[in-house]
């Protein structure tokens, strides 16, 4: 499945990975927890702050609404396996392993989908903004919006049925195990081509027509957006870049194109403990990338927060939302996020 990277196929020959084994099992679960509680606090407010005001929301705090409830769906299953990795035993049956396999895969491509669908978005509302306000109508988004959750479900269909428990000697384990080898290429590739090479694209081609239509627009916010834009690309890239590279060489050693030993697997299987902590950790920025950054979502978080604080200072309080306010009305910020 999409980034649970347990790949125990057997067609190696056997080889020590206690070292990796050791490492994995001190380094994924603080990872994951702390991915965890990072990233559902920060789309647990995103979620909170859009209900609240989703009579004043357009299609762009829906498609937050949804790119957060797809990190949501994802970083769910992470406790799940900070325990199986911490224990190298799954406990928690094998229903559970099937809808966690397949809800890991679902929030992790859901929420790939949504970024590129924010994208095309802001590509719309930029460079053809006459053209803007028939497209994003909120009938129209939630047909969008309902379009990429089947999608979605479509692409991660294999994982909710091949991942399952897997019965040893040694252990009990919860892994992506189809027993036909085109489903683990069709994982390795859905994963590059799908999680990577399309967004990837998407956000290439879009930005380079947006960011020179931004730079002509005279505006005190312009560069601020610009930085923001660039932001978006090279994190995103930056942080599932190795990871999508280290599928693609599982890939070629199954193929036989690598030679086969015990220090390339292991190698492997180190870089993919470490490049797939880093991939996970991306759903934690989402927020403060697509949403924290943008004035008007800012101000009502700020707003939220106050009513949870009524012990902060009022005066303070107001005077900022004041300023906010006004700078959300010059600022272009919040017509690209």
């Amino acid at each position: 499945m999409a980034g649970n990277t347990s790949y125990e196929y057997d067609i190696f020959s056997p080889c020590d990975y206690e070292l990796v084994n050791n490492f994995a099992q001190v380094f994924l679960p603080v990872v994951y927890i702390l991915v965890f509680i990072l990233g559902f606090g920060g789309n647990g407010l995103v979620v909170c702050v859009l209900l609240k005001y989703c009579l004043k929301s357009n299609l762009t705090d829906l498609c937050l609404l949804n790119l957060a409830v797809s990190d949501l769906l994802f970083l769910l299953t992470l406790p799940l396996f900070a325990h199986y990795s911490a224990t190298s035993l799954w406990v928690f049956g094998d229903f559970t392993c099937h809808i966690s396999g397949g809800l890991h895969s679902l929030g992790y491509y859901s929420s790939t989908f949504f970024m590129v669908v924010m994208t095309l978005d802001r590509y719309v509302l930029i460079l053809h903004a006459h053209k803007a306000s028939k497209y994003r109508s909120m009938k129209t988004g939630m047909l969008l919006i309902t379009c990429v959750w089947v999608l979605s479900f479509c692409v991660s269909l294999p994982a909710f049925i091949f991942t399952g428990e897997v019965n040893s000697p040694e252990n009990i384990s919860c892994e992506y195990s189809p027993n036909d080898k085109i489903w683990i290429e069709y994982n390795i590739f859905a994963t590059n081509i799908l999680g990577l090479v399309l967004p990837f694209t998407v956000m290439v081609v879009c930005y380079s027509r947006i960011i020179p239509t931004l730079m002509n627009m005279r505006s005190a916010q312009k560069h601020r957006s610009v930085k923001l834009i660039i932001c978006i690309m090279i994190v995103f890239f930056l942080f599932w870049l190795p990871y999508n590279i280290t599928l693609f060489l599982y890939y070629l050693q199954l193929e036989g194109q690598l030679t086969d030993s015990c220090k390339l697997d292991m190698n492997l299987k180190l870089s993919t403990t470490v490049t797939e902590t880093i991939a996970f950790s991306h759903c934690c920025l989402n927020p403060v990338i697509y949403a924290f950054a943008g004035q008007k979502f800012m101000k009502r978080s700020l707003m939220l927060l106050r009513k949870l604080r009524p012990w902060a200072d009022r005066d303070r309080s107001d005077s900022s939302f004041r300023m906010s306010s006004v700078a959300s009305r010059t600022s272009i910020t919040t017509t690209v996020m």
